[in-house]
């Protein structure tokens, strides 16, 4: 069932995947209320240049935290919101591990803030951010929603398990509406500056020597912003409903009684991250000098989604090929810096 409403609050607006949803949802007719705390863990010019490129008369922006809950609050009593894309947190897998105080104000605090408001508030839809590395030791591939994910080898990738175990929580006692994506390595413009794409790109323009771990003997699900951001407003508007088929003598992860739902949203074809450095190396016209380290703790040396349900659940299928996305990456990024 559609919305009934057009009044999202996207927090994280100033973020890679938050200012391209805020941009979609506003060219669908919504209106947008964009909430960041701008913090400094990349550069905030790049947040501020992501909030320019959105500006538009149904956007609108409140620098605030998620961890303060009187702030919040007034965003959802002043702001008329109806549904909710939650993608504020602290991110990165190796800074978890030299700064978990961070991880646990902004993705466990902020997120249980979150919640609250939308139980308040009676909140149609809240669509939050997950991530794949929730499936942490596993092994078998491809990743799906019904495997067991209670060995996360990050404590960013805790933090994010515990939102989708709060989550459910939520839904089931207070019947919300609560959908969860776990993101697939998502690159493309106005992507994060730690994250490895863009790490790429500077090297190899600057001439900088490339780390590459695990001697490039990773692979990982690759998937274009414009697909994630596709997959992510299908869902808004798809609120799910119990599961009639769940069965609490064999309960699995994905679904529940209550209007509950996780789902991958990946490409589904995982790429090795050697392949995916000839390809920006052919695009920026520029050869790496590529350092081989070994694997780094936190990381897991695959990723593969299958995403048969969101595909069944909202008709999502990944578009971008790696080589288009890559290459769209690399127009980018020639452009911006």
């Amino acid at each position: 069932m559609p919305l009934d409403t057009k009044s999202c609050l996207v927090t994280g607006a100033a973020g890679f995947i938050g200012s391209h949803t805020s941009r979609r949802l506003i060219d669908l007719g919504y209106r947008v209320t964009g909430f960041d705390n701008l913090n400094s863990y990349y550069d905030v010019n790049l947040k501020k240049d992501r909030l320019r490129s959105i500006e538009h008369p149904a956007f609108t922006f409140i620098a605030g935290d998620i961890s303060d809950e009187r702030v919040l609050s007034r965003v959802f009593d002043e702001n008329g919101i109806r549904a909710v894309v939650h993608l504020a947190a602290q991110g990165g897998v190796r800074h978890s591990m030299d700064n978990p105080a961070e991880f646990v104000q902004s993705n466990l605090v902020g997120f249980a803030n979150v919640l609250e408001c939308c139980r308040r508030h009676a909140i149609e839809h809240l669509v939050f951010a997950s991530s794949s590395s929730v499936y942490g030791a596993n092994a078998r591939m491809p990743f799906r929603e019904t495997d067991p994910v209670d060995h996360p080898v990050s404590f960013y990738a805790a933090t994010k398990k515990s939102n989708e175990i709060l989550a459910h929580s939520y839904s089931d006692l207070y019947d919300l509406a609560v959908t969860g994506l776990r993101f697939f390595t998502v690159y493309g413009p106005w992507g994060r500056p730690d994250m490895a794409p863009m790490l790429f790109a500077e090297a190899i323009t600057h001439g900088r020597p490339l780390k590459v771990f695990n001697e490039g003997r990773m692979q990982r699900d690759f998937t274009f912003i414009d697909d994630i951001v596709d997959g992510l407003v299908r869902t808004l508007e798809s609120p799910p409903k119990p599961n009639p088929k769940w069965e609490s003598f064999s309960p699995t992860p994905e679904s529940s009684r209550a209007p509950y739902r996780i789902y991958n949203i990946g490409n589904g074809r995982p790429v090795e991250l050697l392949r995916f450095i000839e390809l920006l190396e052919a695009c920026l016209g520029k050869k790496a000098e590529k350092i081989l380290m070994p694997l780094q703790p936190g990381d897991v040396l695959a990723t593969y989604a299958s995403t048969s349900a969101l595909e069944q659940a909202v008709g999502f299928r990944a578009k971008v090929s790696i080589e288009e996305g890559v290459s769209r990456f690399a127009s980018w990024y020639r452009s911006y810096f």
